[in-house]
């Protein structure tokens, strides 16, 4: 059908660059004209072209020029001329679409074009990388180019300090990982002062490798979260209990959905050794859990390939690059029970804090687009997703690669005895090998059977990861063998060493088929770059994991019947065309499971951006009383509409509205039910109102108009910041069991959109009652500082753990500022969420900073004489809750008594 269309309509992607090679054209007419000026007139172009965009024009207008500006100053800086597909490739990206380039045909120049452009409107463009490297390698590189027409050039690492991060955000162009940008943005919305923000609103980026980075990586959102205070005793008794467990007899493995599932003989095993009658009782949820991820941790996840241990930690490993994911944890307990697994400290599990998916951040730049050389395979979840149109830009050369069809033996020694003597013949001339593994496992056994054979070569996983860009450019040399898992290097060119070409190029070899033709795409792709001969071939087995979730047993017992010895292959397009089918429906499949992690992402993402849109205000705002007697006036009306029923005075609880004021914004006997009697429902909320507005005003003119405003601030960020947190936290239990509605024919998506409603409206209202109960009772003096909910350097991420962040000082609560979250849950007699969390300073006042020079700005009067209330402050605050746990416990104690009175 898709044929026919192109037929009669013709196809859209060459209308596409049928458009683009005249503007093409039109660039390369202007180059005798560039060529003509001076290193300085050419530099002074970019102020020229800034000045037309201020006086109007577009930045499409000024594309041409710009674009043949930039090759020249590709030529003179990096001795690199783009070429006429590279502009078209540009060209593509800036229109905020996708360009699929062959690997080898220079994405990082394309790059340039458009970065160069954008960076004009003084924005910030972000150039978003795989890894640290390479966006180092990348800034250093073409950063040469961009500072020879006078634009800034940042890198963002994750081992910055602040000072350095905002130095870097500020450049008009700015390199870093997709982690590290979407990690700024959640820790800018957890800071109490603009100062400490390192981001400006996203406006461009321009992302390289962007199926690694928009697909693959966008299964697992970004994470900031604190350490919990759980006992990790249990994770080791389910482990011992575990252990003693048979597969088959006592749990079943499902393989293609990667469960484990415990027998009758195995549930009875556990409940005898916790001493229990139903494990499935509700009491024994926690046992349960922690059996269930126990199992999970022996019988589905595998040493060496779902994770190493590497100095007594547990490192994940990247399933997609085969590297290893520093600082990264599973979630739910999995991690702490895989430690227990491998005998290791069992540490403790943590709370989120604050959480995003790369789909909701990379949506938030007002113009995205990327690059890669395979896209087209995943060009629906592109457009459906992120509205991204892929568009695949022709070779500079004509590609002359051999794509070998596959061979599939019955086992997988087999397979690789004939891998091992397909890289013995080739070496034998000389003819370079890159061997692409699925594993550090199976790249270590490769190793071994090499050395047995006495072939020299170079391993490349996730444990050798520092050499990685280094041998993966010697891949090509005479002679060389390389084993890389997955796609290891990338990024990184492979340049064919002398006489290579004469041999047929590189040899790729793939041992294994991936879920995702993409990843098999990009193996194949290291080899015929930029016209070079080479040639790629895949050794698969029965035994491979693909295989066997698809049907291998009935090729198995074809073979068997047939009479095929152990190492005689099978060579059959309809296998390959049967394989290709397979990894169709897996990357179906895992397209669904990313729609329903945005989808479910999609209702806290609403969420999200009404919190920190009035984050942002609070911060930014000088006067900020509007927003609190916003939050004060609505807690009002839902006292009076709570005990003021409709046309029925006679049963209005009048006592109950003074008893909740005076509790909550007022003291003992400030009000009197007297004062509410013969008013109309409307009436009381207004009068209500009018006292507290009284109030306020009074207090405002006690402490002054300049220190009532912090102390607004003060309190609503601590009020917001710890309802947010905790929020996010029921937000993620809610998740993880509402899947279990669809046994109740509901559709758990509406049923967490539902539910997420009304726990945000909850969340909404506490928020309000926090503010109007100590923006009405706190004591108030003048020495306010504000501070975080949790320290900088408690907080870890699933991209970097806490410890390498760069260490600031903490300080003690300001003198008006709420009780810390933990103290505040002990005295509620709440369960502490976080073990150890502190407040951040204000930007600058670290260790080591220099003391102030005469005639320097002084120092904020708020950070004064702290120490002088620190006690006063708590007493207050801590003899104000109590009370409230106080009344609360009278109040159940006398419903309790009623209630068994009427029993």
């Amino acid at each position: 059908m898709l044929g026919l269309v192109k037929k009669i309509f013709g196809d859209p992607n060459d209308r596409e660059l049928k458009r683009l090679w005249k503007a093409v054209e039109y660039i390369n007419s202007l180059e005798p004209q560039f060529e003509g000026l001076s290193d300085e007139e050419l530099r002074g172009k970019t102020a020229e072209f800034r000045e037309r965009l201020e006086k109007g024009e577009t930045l499409d207008d000024l594309l041409p020029e710009a674009f043949a500006v930039v090759r020249e100053a590709g030529k003179r800086a990096l001795g690199k001329r783009h070429y006429d597909v590279q502009l078209i490739g540009g060209m593509v990206l800036h229109e905020g679409k996708i360009a699929e380039m062959r690997t080898g045909e220079g994405k990082t120049l394309v790059g340039t074009l458009p970065v160069y452009l954008n960076a004009l409107a003084g924005k910030g463009v972000h150039v978003v990388t795989v890894n640290d490297y390479l966006a180092q390698r990348d800034s250093a590189e073409m950063g040469q180019l961009h500072n020879f027409l006078g634009l800034t050039v940042g890198v963002n690492l994750s081992n910055m300090s602040h000072e350095a991060k905002q130095a870097a955000y500020a450049c008009d162009i700015t390199y870093g990982t997709n982690n590290e940008f979407g990690f700024d943005y959640l820790r800018d919305n957890m800071v109490v002062y603009k100062e400490q923000m390192v981001q400006r609103p996203l406006s461009y980026c321009v992302i390289d490798e962007v199926d690694s980075i928009l697909v693959d990586e966008a299964r697992t959102p970004l994470i900031i979260s604190g350490q919990a205070a759980k006992s990790t005793e249990m994770y080791l008794i389910a482990d011992q209990v575990v252990s003693r467990l048979k597969e088959e007899e006592d749990y079943i493995i499902d393989i293609k959905v990667r469960s484990v599932t415990l027998t009758e003989a195995g549930v009875a095993k556990v409940e005898r050794s916790f001493g229990i009658e139903n494990l499935f009782d509700h009491e024994h949820v926690t046992i349960n859990h922690h059996i269930q991820q126990a199992l999970k941790a022996h019988a589905i996840m595998k040493r060496d390939v779902d994770y190493v241990v590497s100095e007594g930690e547990i490192m994940i490993v990247d399933e997609f690059t085969g590297r290893l994911m520093t600082g990264r944890r599973y979630s739910e307990g999995l991690h702490q029970a895989i430690e227990a697994k491998e005998h290791l400290q069992v540490q403790n599990e943590s709370m989120t804090l604050a959480t995003i998916t790369l789909q909701n951040y990379f949506r938030m730049y007002r113009k995205l687009s990327g690059m890669t050389g395979t896209a087209k395979t995943e060009e629906e979840e592109f457009k459906k997703i992120y509205g991204l149109e892929v568009i695949t830009i022709p070779t500079n050369k004509p590609t002359i690669r051999q794509d070998i069809p596959d061979v599939v033996y019955k086992s997988v020694q087999s397979k690789f005895r004939a891998v091992v003597n397909e890289i013995a013949e080739r070496h034998k001339n000389k003819q370079p090998v890159l061997v692409g593994t699925v594993s550090i496992e199976n790249s270590e056994v490769l190793s071994e059977m090499l050395k047995k054979k006495g072939i020299p070569h170079k391993v490349l996983n996730a444990k050798y990861h520092a050499e990685e860009a280094e041998i993966v450019s010697r891949a090509g040399q005479l002679g060389a063998v390389t084993i890389a898992t997955n796609m290891a290097g990338r990024g990184t060119d492979i340049m064919l060493g002398e006489g290579v070409a004469e041999l047929g190029g590189l040899h790729i070899i793939g041992t294994e088929r991936h879920e995702s033709r993409r990843i098999d795409n990009q193996l194949r792709g290291r080899a015929g770059r930029q016209g070079d001969p080479g040639s790629s071939q895949f050794y698969l087995s029965l035994e491979d994991e693909l295989m066997r979730r698809f049907g291998a047993e009935n090729i198995m017992g074809m073979m068997d019947r047939l009479g095929f010895e152990e190492d005689q292959p099978i060579e059959s397009k309809l296998i390959s065309k049967a394989i290709e089918s397979a990894q169709k429906r897996v990357e179906g499949n895992n397209f669904d499971v990313r729609k329903v992690v945005l989808q479910y992402d999609d209702v806290m993402n609403q969420q999200r951006e009404i919190i920190y849109k009035q984050r942002r205000e609070v911060i930014e705002s000088e006067n900020i009383r509007e927003i609190v007697m916003g939050m004060i006036t609505p807690v009002i009306d839902r006292i009076v509409d709570a005990h003021c029923a409709e046309d029925l005075p006679e049963e209005w609880d009048l006592q109950a509205i003074v008893d909740y004021c005076n509790g909550t914004f007022l003291h003992e006997g400030q009000l009197k039910a007297e004062e509410l009697e013969g008013k109309e429902k409307e009436d009381i909320a207004e009068y209500l109102k009018g006292v507290l507005t009284r109030l306020y005003e009074e207090r405002e003119a006690a402490i002054g108009a300049e220190f009532m405003r912090e102390f607004e601030k003060v309190v609503l960020l601590r009020a917001v910041d710890s309802k947010w947190m905790d929020h996010i936290d029921a937000m993620d239990q809610l998740r993880q069991g509402i899947h279990l509605r669809a046994y109740g024919g509901t559709d758990p998506l509406r049923e967490y959109q539902f539910e997420g409603y009304e726990m945000f409206q909850e969340m909404i209202q506490n928020i309000q009652e926090e503010v109007a109960t100590y923006i009405m009772k706190a004591h108030v003096e003048t020495n306010l500082v504000r501070e975080a909910v949790v320290d900088e350097n408690e907080m870890a991420t699933n991209g970097e753990p806490a410890v390498n962040r760069p260490a600031q000082a903490s300080e003690v609560i300001g003198r008006n500022g709420s009780v810390p979250l933990r103290q505040r849950q002990e005295v509620q007699g709440v369960p502490r969420h976080s073990e150890g969390i502190t407040n951040v300073k204000r930007p600058g006042e670290r260790p080591g900073r220099k003391k102030r020079e005469v005639g320097a700005r002084p120092r904020s009067p708020f950070s004064l004489n702290r120490h002088k209330v620190i006690i006063k402050l708590y007493n207050e605050v801590l003899t104000m809750l109590e009370a409230d746990v106080k009344r609360d416990m009278q109040e159940t104690a006398k419903r309790l008594a009623e209630l068994r009175g009427s029993l």
